[in-house]
């Protein structure tokens, strides 16, 4: 069942990761620090960062999104 509602959050998820326009994502999550990091590009050499709201950052270089870090990420998605 959880499986399930995985795949399906995954492709719900699509269209927005298509708008992205990255060719490739990639995923870390720090399970200590409860973090999931971003990268759409590798390396990812972010030189600015913008917050979105409480504990979300975009990583920019040159006002281009090459990452976003996510802080919580187990209480923001728990059922």
């Amino acid at each position: 069942m959880a499986t399930t509602t995985a795949i399906k959050e995954i492709f719900e998820a699509l269209p927005h990761i298509k708008k992205v326009g990255a060719k490739h994502l990639w995923f870390d999550f720090d399970d200590e620090a409860d973090v999931l990091y971003v990268s759409l590009e590798r390396p990812q050499m972010a030189t600015d960062t913008d917050i979105l709201e409480n504990g979300i950052f975009l990583r920019l270089r040159d006002k281009k999104i090459v990452g976003v870090t996510i802080t919580n990420i187990s209480k923001r998605f728990k059922k």
